[in-house]
């Protein structure tokens, strides 16, 4: 019977709205694929396709200074103007990735067609800065003319990588995620330089699955097993996900971790050294260090979150020597009225 009311007083809520289409009640009691599952998909293709998630090698080589871009929280319908804004950024920067902290389009079918073409465009765009075409249609660093070998257009990665989100899941969306991006769980190293012997050190990036407000016992597991751990020892290390850790105010209306479960993340953050874990879901700005890690919730890009110009954006420079260094990007789009 408690059920049945819980039931009617959400269908009640979503009427108050005026577009039960974008806010079910299937939407907000159920999250479509749980995180049991999602990780297990993940993991399994995770491991079976590792090459698409690594930055490709002449770009992953830096031998010296690299930025990359994050955003969060675009929640892109028809119009994605707001996230082509940020690849566009990203590219005229010569970012070495772009990451996006989850919530990336609002679940119905038509918006994950303009998300997909968005995608195609801006690797289109991605491949006519960095690459030629020679005779025998194979792509080669513009840098590098003496590549013999290239690639395939398919071959080329474009380095974009998101963490899902809440409202990525409803209207059973990780089907329709998960057909573009694949996995929400994985990470990958990025080489920053040479010791004097010639080998190489590495930054590495990793990326989590909190779409749920919890990590689920297969995820947690697998971190205990090590999966993200990597391979070598790191100069630097970045955390990504959606739920954030803190909340910006005590009052803050925002769900987040279980406590047992935020005390094993931030036991797990310094394990991995991690120097900075960044978050988005609760649509507001958050600077904090706890135990030596720094840890950033981003506002939403999104035009109808944040209709009006402003700094949704974060770029993260790393320099040769190692110093890290941040600053808010500004974003000018405005949506079409």
């Amino acid at each position: 019977m408690k059920a049945k009311y819980i039931m009617i007083a959400a269908l009640a809520a979503c009427a108050l709205f005026t577009s039960c289409d974008k806010v079910s009640p299937a939407g907000v009691l159920m999250a479509g694929t749980a995180v049991e599952d999602r990780v297990k998909m993940s993991n399994l293709y995770y491991k079976q396709y590792l090459y698409d998630y690594q930055i490709l090698p002449e770009l992953a080589q830096t031998d010296g200074d690299y930025s990359f871009l994050i955003g969060a929280d675009s929640h892109l319908t028809t119009d994605p103007g707001r996230l082509d804004e940020m690849l566009k950024n990203g590219l005229d920067n010569d970012d070495l990735l772009y990451v996006h902290l989850g919530d990336i389009a609002d679940t119905k079918a038509q918006y994950y067609i303009v998300l997909d073409s968005l995608l195609k465009a801006a690797k289109e765009r991605f491949v006519d800065k960095y690459f030629e075409i020679n005779e025998f249609g194979r792509f080669y660093y513009k840098n590098n003319p003496d590549d013999k070998v290239g690639f395939s257009y398919n071959e080329i990665k474009y380095p974009f990588y998101p963490v899902v989100g809440n409202h990525d899941l409803t209207h059973n969306g990780w089907a329709l995620w998960s057909n573009i991006f694949h996995s929400s769980f994985y990470e990958f190293d990025v080489v920053v330089g040479h010791d004097e012997t010639g080998n190489p050190y590495y930054d590495h990036f990793i990326f989590l699955d909190t779409a749920s407000g919890t990590l689920g016992k297969t995820q947690v597991d697998l971190i205990n097993e090590g999966v993200l751990d990597g391979d070598h020892k790191y100069r630097h290390t970045f955390a990504f996900g959606h739920t954030n850790i803190f909340r910006p105010q005590a009052v803050e209306f925002s769900s987040t971790f279980a406590r047992e479960e935020t005390f094993f993340l931030l036991n797990q953050f310094e394990k991995w050294n991690a120097d900075v874990v960044f978050c988005g879901h609760v649509h507001k700005w958050d600077e904090r260090v706890y135990n030596g890690v720094t840890y950033i919730c981003l506002d939403s890009m999104s035009e109808r979150n944040s209709p009006n110009p402003g700094d949704y954006l974060l770029r993260v420079h790393v320099k040769k020597d190692g110093t890290l260094s941040w600053e808010r990007v500004h974003m000018n789009y405005v949506a079409k009225k």
